[in-house]
């Protein structure tokens, strides 16, 4: 009888000390703290929130850029993602009206290692902690970015959560950790569809104008939105041409009938394969296209799907504005702006497509053309909203293209 006790003790004992690890791992002691940034490997992060709050989930990724936080954050292709900024200063000069890459934010939420402070810049318009509360999105500073980007060097891009309750507490870890798990990653996802424009418009003087196909009589540059940035529609406007935006969904056939004087396809978010499954059998009528064709990042993935490339995930992806990138034909070398998790893989690359760039910093894919056709693209940002303009060339190729047809 006394070693069955002795036996209901030892078990009993076991059972409280597993609860007492249990609750320890939920309860988390904040220090003043009042956000959360929790990775999916159980990781996780203490900080001060700023903007709305609430939890936000998306693939960690950093930017090393410097400048253009307002822009960065209103580009499409960092849909789904938060964005951890290198540069410590975030805020400092305010927000506008007119930096925006697009209509919102479109990141997931962003992590900040200097404290938010009142904005200091005669073009400001609204603070950045009010901006961020005005979209209704996350943000966590006081955070040591430095550190997050080492992790993300090291691990790769991964999934993570900010957790901005309203109490100020937060002691369930554990099922935050589950909830986090519970999302899906940038693989196989299509996020281009999500964020492509619904309807077809026309760009005029730096605004969306409502345009009737039909009555197309002017020479215009059809544009594919896979998730398009503004500063890329004013700088081919600049070229005299009509430029009309374009659904990705619309018929690829239906546009070459209209006779377009150039196609470009735009920049976007998620897996480059994921949107090109869904629309393979339409995107790839683009090869019954004569005049010039030219993409950016992932229109730039895009067509290299079309001619039977392969494109595959990075381990932690380029998203900054300090990339070296050397053009094979001229051997220069062209500081750019890059913003991608995918590359066209070198792996069976097909005989019809030829190289044109590759990055200095891990030598993968930056460029191509199409032999035998007009068609070219980057895997980089020649518009550098912010950033450098070594590569605003292109622009002026893709019309030197158009008016050699």
């Amino acid at each position: 009888m006394l070693i069955f006790y002795n036996l209901l003790s030892i078990c009993w004992n076991l059972i409280i000390s597993k609860y007492i690890i249990e609750q320890m791992k939920n309860c988390v002691k904040t220090n003043g703290k009042n956000c959360i940034l929790i990775f999916d490997d159980g990781t996780y992060f203490l900080g001060i929130g700023a903007g709305n709050h609430g939890d936000v989930h998306g693939e960690i990724c950093f930017n090393t850029s410097i400048t253009g936080y307002q822009e960065i954050l209103t580009d499409p292709s960092y849909y789904n993602q938060i964005i951890n900024f290198t540069f410590p200063h975030i805020g400092i000069v305010g927000t506008n009206f007119k930096d925006y890459e697009s209509d919102k934010i479109y990141a997931s939420g962003c992590i900040i290692n200097n404290p938010l402070t009142k904005p200091s810049n005669y073009r400001s318009e609204l603070s950045f902690d009010s901006w961020l509360k005005k979209n209704n999105k996350v943000c966590i500073t006081g955070i040591d970015t430095r550190i997050l980007t080492k992790k993300i060097r090291d691990s790769g891009v991964c999934q993570a959560l900010i957790h901005f309750p309203k109490t100020g507490k937060f002691d369930k870890l554990t099922s935050l950790q589950h909830k986090l798990r519970g999302f899906p990653k940038m693989n196989n996802l299509d996020l281009a569809s999500e964020v492509s424009t619904k309807k077809i418009y026309k760009w005029m003087n730096g605004k969306k104008e409502t345009h009737n196909i039909e009555n197309t009589k002017n020479k215009f540059i059809g544009v594919v939105d896979f998730g398009i940035k503004k500063n890329i529609l004013n700088l081919l406007s600049t070229f005299g041409y009509e430029l009309i935006i374009f659904p990705l969904n619309f018929s690829i056939q239906k546009l070459i009938s209209l006779k377009p004087i150039g196609i470009f396809l735009s920049n976007g978010p998620g897996d480059p394969l994921a949107t090109f499954e869904k629309y393979k059998s339409n995107l790839k009528e683009l090869k019954h296209f004569e005049n010039p064709v030219f993409g950016i990042c992932l229109g730039h993935q895009i067509l290299s799907l079309i001619y039977n490339a392969k494109t595959e995930k990075m381990h932690h992806g380029h998203r900054g504005a300090n990339h070296p990138i050397k053009n094979q034909k001229n051997g220069r070398v062209e500081i750019t702006v890059q913003n991608h998790g995918f590359v066209v893989s070198k792996n069976k690359f097909p005989r019809n497509l030829q190289v044109t760039h590759s990055s200095l910093f891990d030598g993968t894919i930056a460029g191509l053309k199409v032999k035998k056709k007009p068609f070219f693209s980057v895997q980089y940002h020649p518009e550098s909203s912010p950033g450098p303009q070594d590569s605003r060339y292109l622009f002026n190729e893709f019309i030197k293209l158009i008016k050699n047809a």
